[in-house]
Parts: structure tokens; sequence; C-alpha cells
């Protein structure tokens, strides 16, 4: 089947947000009165529970204090993912988290050939309509013929929901479609959903398992950051464009003939 969409996930895959939510986290702690501070390894091992209040659901979990303590704090957790989602804002409307490599030429690439876009995002709508904002421009969310969100269905990722949710809104079958993620839960959710998967791990996570992608890169490229030489040989180009992921789809769909 053609390729009609590509469907992106948004921190960690359209620009390097982890750092910022690192940094919101920790500055919401810090207003909310709590000894806690996530450094970079911990919070590595954190991004393995997708969303933002049932990490910190998560890490109140583990915490060795008395049951009662434990308790007060697990009521807590809307607040200080409150004030996490305020801090965060604030540091994305100044442009604290780049593009990745390559993502806004896909994006122009895509949209020159017709194609159509959609997020799938296991943050709340709020982040990600700051997060396209700051980084893409005011209108950039108008690219987009689908965005679902976190607070859209009942189940994240590694759940297939936000995958579904959009095949849905596209009225496209998964097999037109192809994912781009950065994250094991991701990859398993799109899979799950049926989509030829494209994994771009970033720095946050290179250790995890990206087994069932269909493809990994850790960059999709550009002319003045081309992939490296074995990379760009496999797949025929200096840099992931539109070509080469509409071939690669289609092979696959060849190959499940």
């Amino acid at each position: 089947m053609t390729l009609q969409a590509l469907i992106f996930d948004v921190d960690g895959t359209l620009a390097d947000t982890e750092e910022v939510h690192r940094q919101a986290f920790n500055a919401a702690f810090l207003a909310m009165d709590l000894w806690w501070n996530w450094g970079a390894g911990e919070y590595m091992e954190l991004l393995k529970v997708s969303g933002g209040p049932e990490r910190i659901a998560h890490y109140v979990s583990r915490l060795d204090v008395p049951a009662q303590e434990k308790k007060r704090l697990a009521g807590l957790v809307p607040a200080i993912h409150r004030e996490k989602t305020r801090l965060y804002h604030e540091l994305i409307s100044g442009g604290r988290a780049p593009l990745r490599t390559g993502v806004l030429r896909l994006l122009d690439e895509a949209r020159a050939a017709g194609l159509r876009l959609a997020l799938a995002a296991t943050s709340t709508t709020a982040n990600v309509e700051a997060l396209v904002s700051a980084m893409l421009g005011p209108k950039a969310l108008g690219w987009f013929s689908a965005v679902a969100s976190a607070d859209n269905v009942a189940h994240k990722k590694p759940a297939p929901d936000l995958y579904q949710r959009i095949l849905g809104t596209l009225r496209l079958p998964a097999a037109a479609c192809v994912a781009i993620e950065d994250s094991e839960n991701g990859v398993r959710a799109s899979k799950a959903a049926g989509l030829y998967t494209i994994a771009t791990p970033s720095r946050w996570t290179t250790t995890q398992d990206f087994a069932e992608a269909d493809l990994v890169l850790y960059s999709l490229g550009d002319p003045d950051a081309p992939l490296d030489p074995v990379t760009a040989k496999a797949i025929g180009a200096p840099q992931l464009g539109l070509g080469q992921i509409a071939a690669l789809h289609a092979a696959r769909a060849a190959r499940a003939a």
C-alpha cells in the first residue's frame, strides 16, 4: 500500500526535550518542599515508565519511607505534576529544547509531497501544543491532521491506543502509515497498532530495546550532519528522506504480501 502519512512521537523524537522535562521535575520538587532530585542516570531509568504522573507515582512507590508518608506523597502526585507542567512550559517557551537533526527537513519534505502528518504523544495536549508552537512556530499545529496525547486515551504507550486513535482520525489503515519513535515503549505501541516503525533513539533511550523496530537510526541526518557511512550505505542516502522511507515501507509491504 502506498505511503500516505507519517506519525511522529513528540518528546525525544521531534525535539530533545527530556533534559527540559528533568529540570522541570526537579524544580517542581523544590517548589513543593520535597527533597527529591532526579539525576541524569536515575531519570534515564524512570523514562521506562510512560507519562509524568505515572513516573512520579512509580518513584514514590519505591521510596523507603513509612507507609503513612508514602500515602501522603502519593496524594501529592497530581499537584506536583501540575507544577512541573507549568515550569516545563516556561522553559520550552524560552527555546530550551532544540529540534533533533533532520526533523524539520523531513516534515517539510512530507508537506511538499502532500503526505499527511500526525503526532502521537505520551505527554499532555498542553505540553504538545507548547513544544510545537515554540519549536516550529504558532501556526505549525495546523500542519498535523491528527494529534493524540496522553489525556485523549485510556492507556498510554506501550499500549496501541494513541496510534489506534490517530488511525481512526486519519481514516487510514496502519499499512498506509509510518511511525517515528525514540523509545522502546513507543516502538511497542506503534508495532502493536501494525505500523512500520523507525526508531531514532536519543541519548536518554539509547540503552532501551529496539528489537521490534523495522529500522533503527540514531539521527535522521541533514546535509550538514550526514549519517555515518555504514548507515548511509544501508539506506542508500546520507540522510533519511521521504524517498528512502517510502522505499523501505514498500519493501516491507511486498514481503508481507
